[in-house]
């Protein structure tokens, strides 16, 4: 936005500094002049030692003459004292403002790494000051993961087509090979792209936030997506179990519908290789509606269950097939809950497998207004 100069704060600072110092001046000659006039008398009789001369004098005229121009002098001395001081305190006061500027002109020019680091006792530059250094740390990081997203989804979609280029060259060179295989193959690659496709779609949605928050049951998805995901727990032999109470929460009913389909089919997919076991359970604590996924598997440390929420990151040993995913299951649970302001949390389970537990806010308190109402 142009806008047209004007003073700067440190000037208008230093006219307010001198104009309220100068106030308080006038104020205290004010002061000191009326007690003059009430305790001084308006003419008075002197009488000279000598007694050769005597006559009534006028006292207040003659004090309003020399008080006058001292006053005068005092006034112009204030003024000049204010305007000084007051430049002098104001650039003291707003050196921070000052640091704080330059910080966003850097910010401007692309320097993210850059941080204030304001000394001193907290007040409210400091406040704004140590704000500004929190966004940037924040803003840093969101760059820098998005930047690595953005390498790791270029290299996820680079792969499909390398392969399916490749399969079209063996398909152009050699003729009489057999092309019911090659087109199998094609299928699966392509199949896999518009999955990583989708999955990029359903990430994006959640990071703008598009969505109107409504009151929704936890159990409902957990029934929805464990009848969806059925046929894959039976082809790769995993028992999936259902169970829990009502759990109201609040946010969009299709992002939370993926967030439970996601932990479900990410629960199913890395099991054991037979006899795995999946158990799903909603629950209402206080101020929270609970979502919790278990499943059997393999043992996993800690360090590989922190890495599982980040994009493309697989933790290592896991099951890879053809419903192995791409890699943006729990990214996109860890996305939609942070947009729902709920809690993620990961846990390895003793027994071997991964136990994930969600707590999204309940609805807030509808007014007895708004139930009447309907």
């Amino acid at each position: 936005m142009d806008r047209r100069s004007g003073l700067s704060v440190r000037f208008k600072l230093t006219l307010s500094y001198a104009g309220f110092l100068m106030i308080a001046g006038l104020l205290l000659l004010a002061a000191v002049w009326v007690f003059l006039l009430r305790y001084v008398p308006d003419r008075a009789m002197l009488i000279n030692p000598d007694d050769k001369l005597r006559g009534v004098f006028p006292v207040r005229s003659a004090l309003l003459d020399v008080f006058a121009p001292r006053a005068a002098a005092v006034l112009a001395f204030l003024l000049v004292f204010g305007l000084v001081g007051g430049w002098i305190l104001s650039g003291r006061m707003l050196a921070p403002l000052t640091r704080i500027t330059d910080a966003t002109g850097m910010v401007t020019k692309g320097s993210l790494s850059h941080r204030i680091r304001l000394a001193g006792r907290k007040d409210e530059f400091r406040e704004l000051a140590d704000a500004f250094d929190t966004m940037l740390a924040r803003l840093e990081d969101h760059v820098a993961e998005q930047q690595r997203f953005a390498a790791n989804a270029s290299h996820e979609l680079r792969t499909p087509l390398a392969v399916s280029q490749a399969l079209l060259d063996v398909a152009r060179k050699d003729p009489s090979r057999d092309l019911s295989e090659i087109i199998d193959r094609l299928h699966a690659v392509n199949a896999r792209a518009i999955d990583l496709t989708e999955a990029l779609l359903v990430l994006s949605r959640a990071d703008r936030r598009s969505f109107t928050p409504e009151t929704v049951d936890l159990s409902l998805f957990a029934e929805e997506a464990t009848e969806t995901l059925l046929p894959l727990a039976e082809k790769r032999g995993v028992t999936v179990e259902t169970f829990g109470e009502i759990a109201p929460a609040f946010g969009s009913r299709a992002l939370l519908l993926q967030l439970t389909t996601n932990l479900v089919h990410n629960a199913i997919v890395h099991n054991l290789p037979a006899g795995g076991r999946v158990w799903v359970r909603t629950d209402v604590s206080p101020g929270t509606g609970v979502l919790t996924v278990e499943n059997s598997g393999e043992k996993l440390s800690p360090q590989s269950v922190s890495t599982l929420t980040e994009p493309f990151q697989r933790a290592t040993g896991r099951v890879r097939n053809d419903h192995a995913g791409v890699g943006l299951g729990l990214a996109i649970v860890r996305r939609i809950a942070e947009v729902h302001d709920a809690s993620l949390t990961l846990t390895a389970r003793a027994d071997g497998g991964l136990r994930v537990v969600v707590r999204l806010p309940e609805p807030p308190a509808r007014s007895p207004k708004d139930t009447t109402s309907e």
